[in-house]
């Protein structure tokens, strides 16, 4: 464990102390990017104000004059030299504004002179090409206390073309840096032509530029050197930082992990032995435990206090065996009601074969004996049962061919009891005959027309089925209409059997005797027709005039 700790505290110190420096480093640059942007906004100050004056009216008007040929007079120039000095209350930083024609005249101040003996030529051009953003030409070459900015001067009202140059003295030491020499650190300010604009470093400056190490050696003193380019001004920002100071906490660092070793080794020999015994002790517990559950039934492990990890994995262990109990147990169960299942419907398949056999001798008996007509009612019956109870997966739709003739039988099984009371008739355009639809859809609507609607009628009652198709927003929909001229129903109650059938919630009960058949059809309709929202019932009804039930179903479907 010493020579572990050893390597770990070599690589933590190499580490920990690099890192130290990268972020010095970095702290370094945050702070030369600060300084630059410092110079970044007094410069910006200077280009904002030379902005303002170079777009004042009574400038604009002077200049435009002036490129149109007319000479402005000393009372002109004098007003326009007094609207000019009003800006220079804005800021200490710029001692004058000059303005000069495009040929290089002086227009302000009132004395005569020329912008070429002032500026040099690159910086005159340099302005030109960037057409109204103000050029920083450096020292002022008549008076080094001073720096200068030109900019082009455009015209708004003609088209933004060039209608002179504005020329701004800064002050030296508005450009100046802060003084951080009480940290033994420098910072150094050059323009874009490398000329010395603002710096707190007495020595040879030649020396500093010429480096092109990251660190440099300046009175026997090692210095980091980090520089920043601005976009915005296109100067230098140079920062000089004693190593020392960077490297100050590297020595605290050294005998910290010393210290850390040392400690380290001594708390290593003091709780190893108990914590090991702590961690192990359980461990094994739990592996005999499990061992013994893979040999019989698996039981539970008994907590022993440990670390919070060895706890969770134990706890985890007995709710793992108690999971698995419960499946066992929850399998068998399942086992037992499956054969009890297919033991039941062993039952099943024996009843509707009695059934059908049954009816089939009673019809063959009234055959015989001349019965024909009641013969018919017997077939009837067996033919509805056999279609009702069929319980195959693949008869759960069927055509609407086949749905029509069942519902004719169970209307000629249903004229037995009403006898004349009851009529009925069926309209199918014979090419829907083929369009398979959800199985006993219709037949419980029909049940419903016949016993409450002609069974609560005094005399005779007709229920009609009709077939048509339906358009429904570009979309073709088969319509089946269900007509009765019996009783019909109350407003309230043909409310309440709306409502149901409008609830998506299956699981509420329908308390009118009307309402049971519609609302199991229309839940059948939506888990047939998933994806369409227009399928479904509605329904018309009054009291005394009868009902009518409307079924759509996609054509597409």
């Amino acid at each position: 464990m010493i020579f572990v700790f050893s390597i770990v505290s070599i690589i933590t110190f190499q580490i920990v102390s690099s890192m130290l420096q990268d972020n010095a480093e970095r702290q370094i640059q945050q702070t030369a990017v600060q300084a630059s942007g410092r110079m970044e906004a007094l410069y910006e100050q200077v280009e904002l104000l030379s902005s303002q004056v170079s777009t004042n009216i009574n400038v604009q008007e002077l200049l435009l004059k002036e490129l149109d040929g007319y000479t402005t007079n000393f009372e002109e120039r004098q007003y326009l030299m007094q609207v000019v000095d009003l800006f220079l209350a804005y800021t200490k930083g710029i001692e004058s504004f000059e303005l000069y024609l495009n040929d290089g005249d002086r227009i302000l101040p009132l004395n005569h002179g020329n912008l070429y003996s002032v500026v040099d030529r690159k910086w005159i051009e340099k302005a030109d090409e960037n057409k109204g953003e103000m050029v920083f030409a450096g020292e002022d070459p008549w008076d080094e206390n001073y720096y200068l900015a030109i900019k082009q001067v455009t015209l708004l009202e003609r088209w933004f073309s060039p209608g002179g140059y504005l020329v701004a003295r800064v002050k030296q030491d508005y450009l100046s840096v802060e003084d951080s020499q009480d940290q033994g650190e420098y910072i150094i300010v050059l323009d874009q032509e490398s000329s010395l604009i603002s710096s707190n470093f007495d020595g040879d400056h030649e020396l500093i530029l010429n480096e092109s190490r990251e660190n440099i050696i300046i009175d026997d003193e090692e210095y980091m050197l980090v520089s920043h380019h601005s976009e915005i001004t296109g100067w230098e920002t140079i920062f000089l930082t004693p190593v020392s100071t960077v490297t100050k906490d590297v020595s605290v660092l050294r005998t910290a992990l010393m210290i850390a070793v040392g400690l380290g080794c001594v708390l290593f020999i003091v709780v190893t032995y108990p914590l090991s015994t702590m961690i192990t002790r359980p461990i094994q517990k739990l592996t005999e435990t499990m061992r013994d559950g893979s040999a019989g039934a698996l039981k539970e492990n008994p907590s022993i206090p440990s670390t919070i990890e060895i706890d969770e994995l134990n706890a985890t262990y007995n709710t793992m065996v108690g999971t698995m109990n419960h499946l066992i147990q929850v399998v068998y169960e399942k086992e037992l009601h499956r054969s009890r299942a297919e033991l039941k419907a062993l039952q099943a398949q024996i009843n509707p074969h009695f059934l059908f056999n049954t009816l089939e001798a009673l019809y063959w008996d009234l055959l015989e004996k001349g019965e024909d007509e009641l013969s018919e009612y017997v077939l009837d019956m067996a033919d509805l049962f056999r279609y009702t109870i069929s319980n195959s997966q693949k008869e759960d739709w069927v055509t609407l061919k086949e749905e029509i003739t069942h519902v004719e039988r169970y209307m000629r099984i249903m004229k037995i009891r009403f006898e004349d009371r009851l009529t009925w008739k069926v309209n199918m355009p014979k090419e829907f005959e083929i369009v398979e639809i959800p199985k006993l859809i219709i037949q419980p609507i029909v049940e419903n027309a016949i016993l409450h609607g002609i069974g609560n009628k005094v005399g005779v009652g007709s229920v009609e089925v009709n077939v048509r198709p339906e358009d429904w927003n570009g979309k073709g929909y088969l319509v089946i209409e269900v007509k009765d001229d019996g009783a019909g129903m109350e407003e309230g109650t043909l409310h309440e059997v709306t409502a149901r059938l409008t609830d998506t919630d299956t699981n509420h009960s329908v308390t009118t005797k009307h309402g049971m058949a519609l609302v199991n059809v229309n839940q059948r309709l939506r888990l047939s027709f998933p994806d369409d929202g227009q399928n479904g019932i509605k329904l018309e009804s009054a009291l005394g005039k009868g009902t009518c039930v409307f079924i759509r179903l996609p054509l597409n479907g």
